[in-house]
C-alpha cells in the first residue's frame, strides 16, 4: 500500500510536539464520521477530548469523551476536524504516539476502537510532569523489588506541598515492615531521583492483613 493510499484512508493529524519531535495520532475517516454523528446528538458538546488515565503505567487507559464547556485543561492541544473539534490532553500527547482511533461497522451497530501502543510505556524527562516522573520510578525501580514479596505501590496524588501520596497493595498492605519499606526504600529512592518532592505519605488501610507478607 502506498503512502498516498494510507493517508487517504488514515489521515494523520499532528497533535503536538514533545522533546522536539512530532508525535502523531491517527483518526480514520470512519471514526471521524462516527464521532461527528454522536456529537450531532449532543446539544452542549463542543467536540471530543482525548486523554489517557495513568499514562506511562500498567494501568494506562486511553479515553475519548464528549468535551463540554469547562472540560478543557491548560496545556490541551486543540485540533479542528472537518465536522468537529478535538482536544488532546497535553500530558497524554507523548503517550499517544502511533495511536489509532478507528470505527468498524457491523450488524450490531459497530464499534469504536482506540489503540495506543505507547500508552503504558514510560516517557519522561526532567521537564515531564511530577506525576509522570514519580510513576516512572515506582513502576521501573521500586515495584520490581516489591514484587518479590508480592507487593506493589501506586501513586494516588501529589499534594500542593509536594508530597507524594502512595497506596500499597498485595503483600505490602498490612505488612508489619511497611514503615521501613516506605521510609528506607520508597521515599529514599524517590527523593534521590526527584529532589522536588518534599516526601511521601501512606494512604493505605493497613488494618487488612489478609495478604501481608510479614
Amino acid at each position: 500500500m502506498s503512502d498516498t493510499t494510507q493517508n487517504r484512508y488514515y489521515p494523520t493529524v499532528l497533535v503536538g510536539y514533545y522533546l522536539d519531535e512530532p508525535h502523531m495520532i491517527t483518526i480514520t475517516e470512519s471514526a471521524q464520521e462516527y464521532l461527528a454523528e454522536l456529537l450531532s446528538k449532543q446539544e452542549d458538546a463542543l467536540g471530543v477530548r482525548v486523554f489517557i488515565n495513568d499514562p506511562g503505567t500498567p494501568r494506562a487507559e486511553t479515553c475519548i469523551a464528549y468535551c463540554r464547556e469547562g472540560d478543557m485543561e491548560e496545556g490541551d492541544v486543540e485540533e479542528p476536524f472537518e465536522h468537529f473539534t478535538a482536544w488532546f490532553q497535553g500530558r497524554s500527547i507523548p503517550f499517544l504516539e502511533d495511536a489509532l482511533v478507528d470505527y468498524s461497522p457491523d450488524r450490531m451497530g459497530g464499534q469504536l476502537t482506540i489503540k495506543a501502543p505507547n500508552a503504558k510505556m514510560p516517557r519522561v524527562s526532567d521537564d515531564s510532569p511530577l506525576e509522570d516522573r514519580i510513576n516512572y520510578v515506582l513502576y521501573n525501580e521500586i515495584n520490581p523489588s516489591l514484587a518479590a514479596h508480592g507487593g506493589e505501590v501506586s501513586l494516588i496524588e501529589v499534594t500542593e506541598d509536594q508530597f507524594a501520596v502512595l497506596q500499597f497493595g498485595g503483600g505490602c498492605q498490612g505488612c508489619s515492615a511497611v514503615d521501613m519499606t516506605l521510609k528506607g526504600g520508597v521515599e529514599k529512592t524517590l527523593l534521590e531521583q526527584i529532589p522536588q518532592l518534599a516526601g511521601v505519605r501512606d494512604n493505605t488501610d493497613h488494618s487488612d492483613r489478609s495478604q501481608a507478607y510479614y
